[in-house]
């Protein structure tokens, strides 16, 4: 297998659950892929940041600045200032994510504001918030928090309202937040003087689906969600102008059968042909090619671990990141849609999610 140089390697974040938050991770580790071979390694020039909790990580549009769920109760999230040699370090101190179990988080493309989508707890609803960035990329002050409201029939996940995704539509205009547990999608729209969050839309989708996260087509006429309690995947009409979604076709998520599912991540391609989607439960990562406004399977391979849950796209190939056996794992994707695995699992305990850089 070739090496690459250096200036080949795409630079990739892990994030992973730390022995304090339920898990045997490091929290946040930096790794290298190399594009022609999908080969990973860990970048041993760069020690692991112990954040609590690190379930979700995103980056800047413009800053060398990534921003790091804390999955806790209450909640916290915080920054990271990322060098040019690739070291990180914080950047300033972790401040409240108004909420409880922060699961996801985005920065609006303006770069001024983070969106933070909390999970919640028994005791506290599902809730998203806004943070002000200062020019720095630091969050300095919490600007927003919108409590929703809502439930769903499946019992002990949807007594109330899971907030679990932030998601800017591709216009800038509107600002879509997941629930899990309501069943909706809610829409809002950022004031970008107050950082204050109005909402204009609740998109109630089938009863008992779970919706997990969404992932935009090209073009954001379609997107495709991710739903994790009917393990499923629908694609709906976006309508740009008001915020509202139109749902269109299903699929299931997967062809393994006795056996309870949990849809997890999902992309879709840069040529909006395909989507994908990682199983939970079946362990496995299922393609679909977009025939029109249906979800066609096209193919489905085991990930070599259990429990994938984050799905990331990276030059031409998925990086899956195996939860319970903590390993990541780089496949490539072909010209159908199909997947091959492009080098040997990388060990990376507790890992829930990767950033490529």
């Amino acid at each position: 297998m070739p090496t690459p140089s250096s200036t080949d390697e795409v630079a990739v974040l892990t994030g992973s659950y730390t022995p304090d938050s339920g898990g045997d991770g490091a929290g946040i580790a930096a790794l290298k892929l190399a594009p022609g071979t999908g080969h990973l390694a860990h970048d041993t020039k760069v020690p692991p940041v112990p954040v609590s909790g690190a379930s979700f990580l995103a980056a800047h549009p413009s800053l060398d600045v990534v921003y790091s769920t804390h999955e806790t109760d209450p909640g916290t999230v915080s920054a990271l200032i990322r060098h040019g040699d690739g070291q990180l370090a914080p950047l300033g101190d972790p401040l409240s994510s108004g909420g409880a179990n922060p699961c996801h988080l985005t920065v609006h493309p303006d770069g001024g504001w983070l969106l933070t989508a909390n999970y919640g707890s028994d005791t506290a609803p599902g809730s998203v918030a806004v943070h002000r960035l200062g020019a720095d990329g630091r969050p300095v002050e919490l600007t927003d928090v919108a409590v929703h409201e809502g439930a769903g029939p499946v019992a002990g996940r949807q007594e109330g309202s899971h907030a679990h995704q932030m998601l800017v539509d591709p216009a800038g205009r509107y600002v879509l937040a997941t629930d899990l547990g309501a069943d909706s999608v809610f829409t809002y729209r950022l004031d970008p003087r107050t950082g204050t969050l109005a909402r204009v839309a609740v998109n109630r989708l089938r009863a008992g689906s779970g919706p997990r996260h969404l992932a935009f087509a090209p073009g954001g006429e379609l997107v495709f969600s991710a739903d994790e309690l009917s393990s499923t995947v629908t694609c709906h009409r976006y309508d740009a102008g008001t915020g509202t979604l139109t749902g269109l076709s299903s699929a299931p998520a997967t062809a393994v059968r006795d056996v309870t599912n949990q849809p997890g991540g999902i992309v879709t391609s840069p040529c909006g042909r395909f989507v994908w989607v990682t199983n939970r439960g079946a362990d496995t990562v299922a393609a679909f090619r977009v025939t029109g406004t249906t979800l066609e399977p096209v193919y489905e391979m085991p990930t070599g671990g259990t429990w994938p849950r984050g799905l990331t796209y990276a030059d031409d190939h998925l990086l899956v990141a195996n939860q319970h056996s903590g390993t990541l794992v780089a496949l490539r994707v072909l010209a159908d849609g199909a997947l091959r695995q492009a080098g040997p699992a990388l060990s990376v305990p507790s890992v829930v999610c990767a950033l490529a850089l």
